[in-house]
């Protein structure tokens, strides 16, 4: 099957066609989610609904990139939408904080995958560290950085991915590198 006759099927909802998609892009959309978002369980989430988004968005898939290249793309905003709605529930859980209406916070760890093939640290508490400094970025660079050093895509393949020219990606890139070693390094003077 040609990958023109795989779109066709998809956007015919063949049985065939889907089952190859999830056989072919079920592990990898997975890992580029717990990329994003180390957590087993909110990972599985997401990537069910890359494949829901893709499912219903197929007839809106044009061909002007590789059908690889749009699933990471719908991945890597599905992935920040949920981080922007976690970050978004924080911080009304801490104004609720500071002004008495307090609800009770899940305290349990968020990182519970990091088995993570991308990403081989000598413990948890590291991989947390990382994880947060990451999350501290701009969203651009969190992407590029993520995308490249955690999910192992080539600057073409960000640049695709995120529409933005492989200089820009590489630029952010660099960015993102100076931005996490000041990050890193108040992290670990503060601990001191």
């Amino acid at each position: 099957m040609t990958e023109h006759e795989f779109i066709a099927g998809l956007k015919n909802h063949n049985a065939n066609a889907y089952g190859r998609l999830l056989d072919d892009f079920q592990q990898k959309v997975f890992a580029t989610c717990i990329s994003f978002v180390p957590n087993k369980e909110d990972a599985e989430d997401i990537a069910q609904e890359v494949f829901v988004e893709v499912f219903n968005s197929i007839g809106k898939f044009k061909g002007n990139s590789k059908l690889s290249t749009w699933i990471y793309r719908i991945t890597t905003n599905k992935c920040l939408e949920f981080i922007r709605k976690r970050n978004t529930k924080k911080r009304f859980g801490f104004m609720q904080s500071i002004t008495g209406n307090a609800i009770p916070v899940d305290k349990t760890s968020y990182f519970t995958e990091m088995n993570h093939p991308g990403i081989i640290l000598e413990n948890k508490e590291k991989s947390e560290t990382l994880f947060y400094a990451i999350n501290q970025l701009p969203e651009a660079q969190k992407v590029v950085f993520t995308l490249h050093k955690v999910d192992g895509k080539s600057y073409q393949e960000i640049s695709d991915i995120t529409e933005k020219s492989v200089s820009s990606v590489e630029s952010l890139m660099f960015r993102a590198k100076k931005n996490l070693q000041k990050l890193l390094e108040n992290f670990y003077k503060n601990e001191n």
